[in-house]
């Protein structure tokens, strides 16, 4: 079967499944189908070879397999796969954003900017008209402001006056079109910059919304609200993880939990997720209020400049939410510390202990170990598994336990990999490819594993 036919059997598939969940009530995107069906595909479990082209057995099997996934409204784990397509489809880096506001925008400028540089005046009636054009072209390209608005006009077509008068519309009219639009882009960073000064010394602005003031709110509360919905993650996941430790261990006897353990694993896999998810979104914004700052810092310098120049005179922001829902509803109120009937033990203890029984690089030389002390940017290193201990994940049947740096990190074929203690530590380091392979078999049975 060549690429392009097996590629129309794979759409062919994925088009049947939505429309069976379609017919049952549940409507799901194409490519949150698609996720499932590679999901189904690679778990071993199922059965499926991908080295053979799938027959009419094997594909009714895949798509009433993925049907039944998708409807299953009780599942963490397809919460998790929902909340994973929902992430990559929707949130975008601060770069991504304004690349894509740069494009929209310029999408709406061009047909704007030909009609300027294309006109081919005749009357004094043509002249005014055009002029008004350039007006609405430097509002529409700053952003600051609607060219509807009549007093943000007038100030804008007052601005653009004291640099570039209607009586020179002559000689602009005889540029050749590259020249007309870069004149168009100069005047509409200088209009904007007088518009701008304006404000800044209280004697203009009109329509220009105060944006440091309303950075300087929004982003300590958006960075607040999305810490304390972290620390709810974190401390559900710490909870999820003891319960495990403790129902996993045989020495140890509990009282009989009412959630099977690989719907618990499943739940801690959602939260989990969640919580990388959330940290993606608070690093970006700690990122951006360092980056607003900055800017803000750079924007008074430049007035303060302008006003001894011109001596101070008159120029003239994911809800991930509902993606939690399963797994919240696995136990009744106080059932889960009921299990436990223990102190949870949260990051910081767990780091703290951890972190007294280190790696001694001298005493194990088969292996390269880094330590925070000997290097450089220890902080910053790309760990493996999101910080996930990839020993604790093959030994104790899936159980997400983070690892701690500080016991030392294991560089292995340039890539890093952390645990939660020594002993997992050197006993990963012995066959670490041996144990890769297994964390990598690991995620094929749950695919939604952050």
């Amino acid at each position: 079967m060549s690429r392009a036919q097996a590629e129309s059997v794979i759409k062919n598939i994925i088009r049947e499944i939505a429309q069976e969940c379609t017919g049952k009530g549940h409507a799901v995107s194409e490519t949150l189908v698609a996720f499932m069906v590679k999901a189904v595909v690679l778990d071993p479990r199922n059965l499926f070879n991908v080295d053979r082209t799938l027959t009419k057995q094997d594909v009714r099997k895949l798509v009433e397999l993925c049907v039944d996934k998708l409807l299953d409204q009780g599942s963490p784990s397809v919460d998790t796969i929902k909340m994973q397509v929902y992430f990559d489809m929707n949130y975008t880096s601060r770069r991504e954003f304004i690349e894509e506001h740069q494009r929209v925008l310029q999408s709406r400028l061009v047909p704007v900017s030909r009609e300027i540089t294309d006109s081919r005046v005749k009357t004094r009636e043509d002249l005014e008209g055009l002029y008004r054009k350039i007006v609405s072209y430097v509002l529409l390209r700053s952003g600051l402001g609607s060219s509807t608005d009549i007093t943000t006009v007038r100030e804008a077509t007052a601005a653009l006056q004291s640099v570039f008068p209607q009586s020179e519309l002559g000689t602009f009219m005889s540029l050749i079109k590259k020249d007309k639009e870069q004149q168009l882009n100069d005047l509409s960073m200088i209009v904007t910059g007088i518009r701008l000064f304006n404000k800044d010394s209280r004697k203009g602005g009109e329509g220009i919304d105060d944006l440091p003031a309303i950075l300087n709110e929004a982003i300590p509360s958006t960075s607040k609200d999305i810490e304390w919905e972290l620390e709810l993650s974190q401390s559900l996941a710490w909870q999820y993880t003891s319960c495990l430790e403790r129902l996993l261990d045989p020495e140890v006897e509990t009282r009989e939990c009412i959630v099977p353990l690989d719907m618990l694993k499943q739940a801690l896999y959602n939260v989990r997720q969640h919580e990388a998810f959330l940290k993606v979104i608070l690093a970006d914004v700690i990122l951006c209020a360092k980056q607003v700052e900055t800017l803000q810092t750079e924007l008074a310098t430049r007035m303060k400049l302008l006003r001894v120049t011109v001596h101070s005179k008159t120029a003239v922001p994911t809800n991930l939410q509902p993606f939690l829902a399963a797994q919240s509803q696995l136990f009744p109120d106080g059932q889960l510390e009921d299990i436990l009937g223990l102190e949870i033990k949260k990051y910081e203890q767990r780091m703290k202990e951890s972190s007294e029984n280190r790696i001694d690089p001298y005493e194990i030389k088969t292996q390269e170990w880094l330590l925070p002390e000997t290097t450089a940017n220890f902080d910053k290193l790309p760990l493996q598994y999101n910080g996930i201990c990839g020993y604790t994940l093959v030994k104790k049947d899936g159980l997400l336990l983070p690892g701690n740096p500080s016991i030392g990190v294991l560089k292995h074929r340039e890539k890093y990999y952390v645990f939660s203690s020594k002993e997992a530590a050197l006993r990963f380091g012995s066959k670490p490819d041996e144990y890769i392979a297994h964390v990598a078999e690991k995620a094929k049975q749950s695919p939604e594993d952050p």
